[in-house]
């Protein structure tokens, strides 16, 4: 076993640690901040294989991005941000399907490779990547930025709760009886 190898075997246990605290913890922002961690450890493993770019496309998109948009989602709509009685669910299911795809994905892998190395053919280069991504890929990305920007705009609207209600004028009242907010006046 090489030094990398080592690397990878830590990184990937503080990636499965930080992925068990995403689900298991009661408090919705510490799940947020666990899954900084565990991407970031991503992000590292990146690096080791000699994926630069990928590390920081996973760091600029997912950890920057992503994770930033979820804890927004959390505030905008007010969800709990303490302990929650509603997280509070049993465990072992989790940790039943959760421990069979690892270990089937496990097999897996044993079988296809049988522990040989196998060359890294400059994988993660900004060449290859970005002859990928602009030939074949780029609808999956723009399907994708819809919709990050639709789940956006689905929190906005969630978290105002004067969208959606009738007006004042619609209500009876009528409109020289409203208050300007602004100018503390009648209009």
């Amino acid at each position: 076993m090489t030094g990398a190898d080592l690397l990878l075997l830590a990184l990937g246990a503080v990636a499965v640690g930080a992925g068990v605290l995403v689900v298991t913890t009661k408090h919705l922002v510490r799940a947020g901040l666990y899954l900084v961690v565990c991407l970031g450890v991503l992000a590292g493993d990146y690096l080791v294989l000699g994926a630069e770019l990928v590390a920081w496309v996973q760091v600029l998109i997912y950890v920057g991005a992503v994770v930033v948009l979820l804890l927004f989602a959390v505030m905008l709509t007010r969800a709990p941000i303490g302990a929650s009685d509603d997280l509070d669910r049993p465990g072992w299911p989790a940790a039943l399907i959760g421990g069979g795809a690892g270990l089937g994905l496990t097999v897996l892998l044993v079988h296809a490779y049988r522990w040989s190395t196998v060359a890294l053919p400059g994988a993660g280069t900004a060449e290859r990547l970005g002859e990928q991504i602009f030939r074949s890929w780029v609808l999956p990305f723009e399907v994708l930025s819809v919709l990050l920007l639709s789940a956006l705009v689905g929190a906005v609207v969630l978290s105002r709760p004067d969208i959606g209600r009738p007006g004042p004028a619609a209500d009876g009242v009528a409109s020289q009886d409203v208050v300007d907010a602004d100018s503390g006046g009648r209009r």
